[in-house]
């Protein structure tokens, strides 16, 4: 019946470590307005997300400027100055605000069920941008008004599960790793050849882990499919990665824990069934 139980509390664990990971990953990351700006300033330097922010910030300022014939080397030299301005402190000062505000937004969505989408607020980009281009001597740069824009990055249909759901995550989010660890204590604790439950232990870790990359993998897969024909993938992506960022180091230390776990406690029972293999009283008369 101990046999069993350990047995049966190791399986119990395996399948807790995907679901611990998520729900901590839910609470303290994506619910923590430092650690989600931490996670997503990165990206200020990707070039996906560059070309999709330039794409759309010179759509937004060549749209407010009417120059005539003038109008596509003003366009130009508009999407010089983004590029420029895209590799600037400025620029990942100005991404860092956008990603805060946009955190507020998602997290009061979440509280309060209003809105359908969570957008990335390009304004104080623009505004820069517009600061350059005018000490640059870009021409009709002046008359460019407050341009307001907003970048979709979130969009959700059914709110009301995503909010429950959430929630769920961060209640479990501390609790539930916990859990996991109290668990496979007992799991070794009840054993009645322990080390060997060590072993066991140890292997089942590894298979969360497994199982855990596996869930990121295909939520990557399942998030890139449903994204409609005008989103650049290759920039949500980049997206997706930096958020789940998190959830593949964890993966990858359950799976070196609980690998040198099994291994210790294996190596352990070798050496000490050695000795006793070649002392006198284990030989044969």
């Amino acid at each position: 019946m101990r046999t069993f139980l350990s047995a049966a509390l190791i399986v119990l664990v395996a399948l807790l470590v995907p679901a611990s990971a998520v729900a901590y990953w839910a609470d303290r990351e994506l619910g923590h307005v430092d650690r989600y700006t931490a996670a997503m300033s990165p990206l200020a330097d990707d070039p996906a997300v560059q070309d999709v922010v330039v794409t759309q910030a010179g759509r937004a300022l060549s749209g407010q400027i009417d120059a005539g014939p003038f109008q596509p080397g003003v366009e130009a030299l508009i999407d010089e100055a983004l590029r420029s301005f895209a590799g600037t402190p400025a620029y990942r000062t100005a991404w860092d605000a956008a990603n805060r505000a946009a955190h507020a937004a998602f997290l009061h969505a979440l509280t309060t069920g209003d809105g359908d989408a969570v957008t990335l607020d390009l304004a104080p980009v623009l505004a820069r941008v517009k600061e350059e281009l005018v000490a640059g001597g870009v021409p009709f740069a002046d008359r460019i008004p407050e341009t307001q824009l907003s970048v979709k990055v979130m969009e959700y249909d059914d709110l009301g599960s995503l909010r429950k759901a959430f929630r769920m995550l961060q209640i479990a989010g501390v609790w539930l790793p916990v859990l996991t660890v109290l668990l496979a204590v007992a799991a070794v604790a009840v054993a009645v050849q322990r080390r060997r439950a060590v072993v066991a232990t140890g292997l089942g870790l590894a298979v969360g882990s497994v199982l855990l990359w596996i869930a990121v993998a295909l939520g990557r897969r399942f998030t890139l499919d449903d994204l409609p024909a005008d989103v650049d993938r290759q920039a949500a992506a980049a997206v997706y990665d930096a958020l789940t960022a998190f959830l593949r180091g964890t993966a990858w230390a359950v799976l070196a824990v609980g690998l040198a776990a099994a291994v210790a406690a294996w190596l352990a029972g070798r050496l000490r069934r050695t000795p006793q293999a070649h002392s006198p009283e284990a030989r044969t008369p």
